[in-house]
């Protein structure tokens, strides 16, 4: 293979991971969004550690 098929191999690849990564980050935040609304829970008022204890509480009821 000559070097610019290589390079743009390696640009495909790079284009598919952002893809990728993309869609994982829509993926948390439309799952983030339904639990919350079907918490009924305040966007306002979680802070961090709430976040934490609720995503470790989610993860344990579905492991």
């Amino acid at each position: 293979m000559s070097q610019s098929n290589l390079e743009k191999q390696e640009a495909k690849l790079k284009a598919l991971n952002q893809k990728i990564k993309a869609e994982k980050n829509k993926i948390e935040q439309r799952l983030g969004k339904q639990i919350i609304r079907s918490a009924n829970l305040d966007y306002g008022t979680l802070t961090t550690p709430q976040i934490k204890m609720i995503a470790k509480k989610v993860a344990a009821f579905l492991n």
